[in-house]
């Protein structure tokens, strides 16, 4: 019985040890500016919205397997790839489009942790709590060696458990829950086909194609093995980023279902900011959901904007030819950590010139939505391009998820433009 329980205890051990970079990014993926998208769905469409976390699944991992397996292959990030094959043109392009997007993420984000640490601690201001983020994260991500900032990312993915306990809180029909998620709802509007590409945009988000490349990267050299890619690291990358997919959806999925009955139930449907989701769920559910709901906000944000604000870097070092590597100290990499501190305290003061969190957060989904197609379409051309990736090219069940991610993401996003312009 105890051999038994310490050969369990070893697998998973092993396991947890497996897990990095596809953890990560799955975990990162739902970010405040997921949990205002998805709260936003569920608040105003009830559980209608459910059924696309089973969607998103297949197509979120089949691409982020891809953007692993170019950074293992190449032993470069997204952008250092694009530089080398591709037209100068497409790489300036997709830079001009991923700047404005993260930094609008990485300010609704900081403003959107800065509100709910407002609400756990009403005393003090909003805006010293998003300052206060700031400062620390900056601290972290300069100080700290590549190999503790993943341990702790890592470690702060348990913080979205929170969200998996809120809907025992409350009552659920779960024949209704049930129904929803295997039976898919559409309406031919604006407003819902605006919440699809926002879902669609906030958990297939471009930057996170990047960070997943470049931190592949950075395993390799960290564990020395970029000389000896062979099957084994293929199928453990594999693994590690169908976990994180499956923990994102699934932490997706519990986020919709809890505002789709506790708030479109009670009436509740229109979200205006991150904490009016977290408030409304207290006298509704009870203090503990509105608590678990907070917090799992904050935790989520130290997780997330590592993540934005490191992608961002790499996109823009790369692009240039910079040194860069969260290996790296300061001294050896200080454009890198410069690209972080201005993305950071450019998001900050989005917080003084009266942008709201909430739409700031759901037009960036919109416009990774939007964005998305476009580098989708690169990811699977150089996927394919045996030039660059040899005998680590896409299988056909790959290819059939990426081309149906392309498909489904553009579908949607030439909706939401044919209806915005032509709908009543």
């Amino acid at each position: 019985m105890i051999e038994s329980t310490k050969k369990k205890h070893s697998k998973l051990l092993r396991f947890w040890k497996l897990l990095g970079p596809g953890l990560i990014t799955g975990a990162s993926d739902d970010d405040p500016s997921g949990i205002a998208t998805y709260s936003q769905a569920g608040a105003a469409y009830g559980l209608s919205t459910l059924w696309t976390a089973i969607i998103a699944f297949p197509l979120m991992a089949s691409i982020q397997q891809m953007c692993a397996r170019i950074g293992i292959i190449t032993s470069q990030g997204l952008t250092g790839t694009l530089k080398k094959n591709y037209p100068k043109s497409i790489l300036y392009l997709m830079l001009v489009f991923s700047f404005p997007a993260i930094v609008m993420n990485i300010g609704a984000d900081i403003a959107g942790m800065g509100a709910v640490g407002n609400l756990l601690f009403p005393s003090i201001e909003a805006t010293y709590f998003s300052v206060l983020f700031t400062i620390l994260l900056l601290i972290l991500i300069i100080y700290l060696p590549y190999q503790k900032i993943a341990a702790i990312l890592k470690y702060l993915c348990i913080v979205l458990l929170v969200y998996l306990i809120v809907p025992f809180l409350y009552h659920q029909d779960w024949l209704a829950v049930l129904k929803a998620t295997v039976i898919p709802t559409l309406h031919f509007n604006k407003e819902y086909v605006g919440i699809l590409v926002g879902i669609l945009g906030t958990t297939i988000s471009p930057y996170l194609f990047f960070w997943q490349a470049s931190m592949e990267v950075e395993e390799m050299k960290h564990k020395k093995k970029h000389l000896i890619v062979n099957k084994k690291i293929i199928h453990d990358m594999e693994e590690d980023v169908d976990f994180g997919m499956t923990f994102s959806g699934v932490v997706m999925f519990f986020i919709i279902l809890t505002t789709g009955t506790v708030l479109f139930n009670g009436g509740i449907h229109q979200i205006d900011t991150v904490e009016q989701a977290a408030m409304a769920l207290k006298p509704l559910a009870g203090n503990l959901a509105y608590l678990l709901f907070a917090v799992g906000v904050i935790g989520t944000g130290l997780l997330a904007i590592p993540v934005l604000s490191g992608s961002l870097s790499y996109i823009i070092t790369e692009t240039f030819g910079w040194e860069q590597g969260l290996d790296k100290k300061f001294h050896e990499a200080k454009a890198f950590y410069v690209v972080i501190a201005i993305s950071l305290l450019l998001g900050l003061s989005l917080n003084y010139i009266g942008i709201s969190p909430i739409k700031a957060l759901i037009y960036t989904a919109i416009l990774y939505g939007v964005t998305a197609p476009v580098l989708i379409a690169i990811i699977l051309h150089i996927s394919n391009n045996k030039k660059i990736m040899g005998k680590y090219t896409n299988s056909r069940t790959s290819n059939i998820l990426g081309f149906g991610a392309l498909i489904i993401m553009t579908a949607a996003a030439l909706v939401l433009m044919y209806l915005q312009f032509f709908g009543d």
